[in-house]
């Protein structure tokens, strides 16, 4: 949900001369620069969706990107070589939600978490995925200690490509960049050293990166400031979508 407004801000600091942010900061490590895990374990669902993670087709869209991602991963590449691989603005107009269009749109405000569990079951019901099921964490409101309870989600993610798991959480906690609120998929979990791979659709400025589990459980806890208007206060969590 990364706004015109971060482009001024960097380009202004470099223009009074501040010393540029690096890409990413010390919680994250893109994959770039650190596959080991991906060539040592069989991380199934890196090799299901990561090809079907696209750029968010506007500057608030990070939702319906992240959706199309996990339908798409679910239903895997179509048989026939007429039938397309759904893109974000097929979804949007499958769905038929005027709301979520709008939410989405170029400087839109961008959906709350409550927000993004409705629009993903629309979407699985709009293609016709009807035997999916959805479970929900919000490390923030839950009773279990969070950093378990994300990690016992991970880990029976990670066991196959059966199901998958959208993440809304500040990215600005992850990256060192921006302060805001931001929807993408996991791509991994790594229980050796509880490291959680973030599949981007930000990717005019990111591509997957790695992340400590406590830093995202951070960031999925982390309110959102009094700028971004109506998400103000929100916090974040996971949603699993599994068939």
């Amino acid at each position: 949900m990364r706004i015109a407004v971060a482009v001024l801000l960097c380009s202004a600091g470099v223009a009074f001369g501040e010393t540029p942010l690096p890409k990413l900061g010390p919680n994250a490590v893109s994959i770039t620069e650190d596959n080991a895990y991906l060539r040592r374990a069989s991380a199934p669902d890196f090799w299901a969706y990561a090809s079907f993670v696209k750029p968010q087709f506007t500057s608030s869209a990070c939702s319906v990107a992240a959706v199309t991602a996990a339908i798409n991963g679910l239903r895997g590449l179509p048989e026939l070589a007429e039938d397309e691989v759904l893109s974000q603005p097929a979804l949007l107009d499958l769905v038929a939600d005027a709301d979520w269009a709008r939410l989405s749109s170029e400087d839109g405000d961008g959906v709350t978490f409550a927000q993004l569990v409705t629009y993903a079951e629309a979407a699985l019901r709009a293609v016709g995925v009807v035997d999916a099921k959805i479970e929900v964490l919000r490390p923030a409101i839950t009773r279990a200690e969070p950093r378990q309870a994300t990690r016992a989600i991970l880990s029976r993610n990670e066991q196959s490509a059966d199901d998958v798991v959208m993440v809304y959480f500040n990215q600005g906690v992850v990256t060192g960049d921006w302060d805001g609120p931001h929807v993408a998929l996991i791509g991994a979990y790594d229980a050796e050293s509880d490291r959680v791979l973030v599949l981007e659709v930000d990717q005019a400025w990111y591509v997957p990166y790695w992340t400590p589990l406590e830093v995202l459980v951070e960031a999925m806890m982390r309110p959102t400031s009094a700028e971004h208007g109506p998400l103000e206060g929100e916090t974040g969590g996971l949603v699993l979508i599994s068939r």
